[in-house]
């Protein structure tokens, strides 16, 4: 019984089979092309919203499949692309500047293969279509910041450690602190060094003149800088995106300073730039309560402070000092004030956040404190044919309110308009405030057509393949390359399988792995065939032949294939997106081919040859 598996393992190979089938049934389905309503900042998608806009479709003679709606976003699907881009433009004219309104493809896989969590493999923006964009962040920016915060924190310190100063002077370089006289210079400068030790310390006396500091970052200090300002911006921006409700964005650092943004199945290039450029965050100030508003509103605005307007038409002085910005904020949810019954926020601070916001409270208990709300928002206009996008900032106190009691790291912030409103500001406070800003360096489009031509051409080039090795193993082989051919049918199962499962993004380098797999994957069967081929020229019987192929041709198929294996490791480590793409679907293929190959064709040829007595071997 040399060619016998046991029943254990063939019901192992059966139930792995079964489970692959079902995770790869899902891509056979497709996708309805989808438009995908989600709502902005004081807008709500219900069914009231729905029920206008079929009516608005329907005015139109264009019918929806299909609708699906939740809290957060609409989900419209459609039979095909010419009525998907037909309805984007009705419902964009109809809902204005007050929803992102965005071309989708979102899949139609059955509801028992979702209860079963069965999804199909992402695709990549070149099989998919979508929007590209390579973002440039603002390193000069960000040092500016770094350099005005650091500022700010050597006054508070030099006042808290009565250490009097003439003035704190800012430039791009770094900060310039003139003081009173030599001894304070020599004090300031000792204490300053212990506080701050990412800053250089640069003391210039020079007699009969005023004692000066300048202090200037480090060199690592500003390397650290610039990569937090890189990574912060990409967890914003997948949290943007993510939370705004577009389907598999791809975002990954390019170079130094880049960062590289996919959004495969959305085509509207102004909707997607508005998605990543909608920002909101909260800025907390102490209102200026010794000086004058309407000398304020009349020219005189006092040194320190800066009027700001209130949602109700009027004007307010807050101190320009910032106490927390949204980048302290690490939880926000929105929720109902007890008393009142009004939306709010409730937030929660970092540990330095909590510490500046629990020191304010506790030394200005009694006094009014200000909320401003800041918004970015970007809208796409026509100017003679041409889009052209309008950048503004809404700075706006939506909320005074007298400090009452000591507070730290959480606390509510009133004075929204709805709940909808609360719930955006939770959403994007939760996602960040961007860690510098960002410019589009390069944006390009693909389309919904040419991502399909990019599919049927790879899904041809997979199928030559495959059909030419079925036909060349069936005839040269015979009834074990018959074997073959099952064996290699599984393995693209399994590999579809895997990449569902793992939720891999595929491209067209991906396909070629696929391609170049279903090459390989016959490599392990036609080396066991020769071997047994050979075993039987030397007077063997085809039971030790068969057993002997298998046993002494492992050890050449497993060099062949982990050296192949090593290779696309490496590629995966060294190479870019495309490559990596290339690298995955090559490294899944290896490794189920070399269960199809070795395993799977063993209990297909002992399911055949294993328990009778023969003669000869069809091979």
């Amino acid at each position: 019984m040399m060619n016998h598996f046991p029943a254990w393992k063939n019901m192992m190979i059966a139930i792995t089979l079964v489970i692959a089938t079902i995770y790869a049934l899902p891509n056979l389905y497709g996708e309805d092309p989808s438009v995908q309503i989600s709502p902005l900042r004081g807008a709500v998608v219900n069914s009231a919203l729905l029920a206008d806009i079929k009516k608005d479709l329907g005015g139109n003679n264009i019918t929806p499949l299909k609708e699906e709606v939740s809290e957060s976003q609409l989900l419209l699907r459609f039979s095909d692309t010419n009525d998907q881009l037909a309805a984007a433009d009705v419902i964009k004219a109809m809902l204005g500047n007050n929803y992102v309104v965005a071309l989708n493809l979102a899949p139609a896989t059955p509801q028992w293969l979702r209860s079963l969590n069965a999804t199909p493999m992402y695709l990549g923006l070149d099989l998919r279509g979508g929007v590209h964009f390579l973002l440039e962040v603002d390193m000069e920016a960000a040092e500016k910041q770094a350099i005005d915060r650091g500022a700010t924190e050597m006054r508070q310190f030099l006042r808290e450690n009565k250490l009097r100063y003439l003035s704190v002077l800012v430039d791009k370089k770094g900060v310039g602190i003139k003081f009173r006289n030599q001894a304070i210079h020599d004090a300031a400068v000792s204490k300053l060094e212990l506080e701050f030790p990412a800053w250089d310390l640069i003391p210039e006396t020079v007699e009969s003149a005023t004692p000066t500091l300048t202090a200037k970052m480090s060199a690592k200090e500003l390397v650290e800088i610039r990569k937090y300002a890189v990574q912060q911006n990409i967890i914003t921006l997948k949290n943007r995106v993510n939370e705004l409700g577009v389907a598999e964005p791809i975002i990954q650092r390019q170079g130094d300073s880049r960062i590289v943004v996919e959004l495969p199945g959305v085509q509207d290039t102004a909707r997607a730039k508005e998605i990543l450029g909608a920002t909101a965050t909260l800025e907390y100030h102490m209102v200026d309560t010794k000086h004058s508003v309407s000398s304020a509103i009349s020219g005189r605005v006092p040194l320190g402070s800066k009027l700001y307007n209130n949602r109700e038409g009027g004007q307010i002085l807050l101190k320009k000092q910032i106490i927390v910005t949204g980048n302290e904020i690490i939880d926000a949810s929105s929720g109902i004030e007890g008393d009142t019954g009004s939306a709010m926020v409730s937030v929660t601070l970092d540990g330095p956040g909590g510490k500046k916001m629990g020191k304010t409270t506790r030394e200005n208990i009694g006094k009014p404190m200000a909320v401003v709300f800041i918004e970015n928002r970007t809208e796409t206009k026509m100017v003679n044919g041409k889009p052209v996008r309008y950048k503004t900032i809404v700075e706006e106190v939506i909320n005074v309110a007298t400090i009452r009691g000591h507070f730290s790291n959480r606390f509510q912030t009133t004075g929204l308009d709805n709940g909808s409103e609360a719930r955006d500001l939770a959403l994007l406070l939760r996602a960040g405030a961007l860690a510098a800003p960002i410019d589009i360096v390069e944006e390009r489009t693909v389309g919904p057509s040419l991502g399909q031509d990019n599919i049927d051409m790879g899904f041809n080039s997979v199928m030559i393949g495959f059909v030419l090795v079925l036909i060349f193993m069936a005839v040269y082989y015979k009834t074990f390359g018959l074997i073959a051919d099952v064996a290699l049918s599984v393995n693209l199962i399994f590999i579809v399988a895997v990449l569902s499962l793992l939720q891999a993004t595929l491209t067209l380098p991906g396909i070629a792995g696929i391609v170049l797999t279903v090459g390989m994957a016959v490599d392990a069967n036609v080396l066991i065939f020769e071997r047994i081929k050979e075993e039987l020229r030397n007077g063997n019987s085809p039971q030790a032949s068969i057993h002997a192929g298998y046993e002494k041709a492992f050890s050449t198929i497993a060099d062949a294939n982990i050296t192949t294996l090593i290779a696309a490791v490496i590629l995966f480590g060294f190479g870019t997106g495309p490559i990596k793409g290339f690298a995955i679907t090559l490294s899944i293929g290896i490794l189920t081919s070399m269960f199809t190959a070795i395993v799977g064709t063993r209990a297909l040829v002992n399911a055949t040859y294993g328990s009778s007595q023969i003669d000869k071997l069809k091979i």
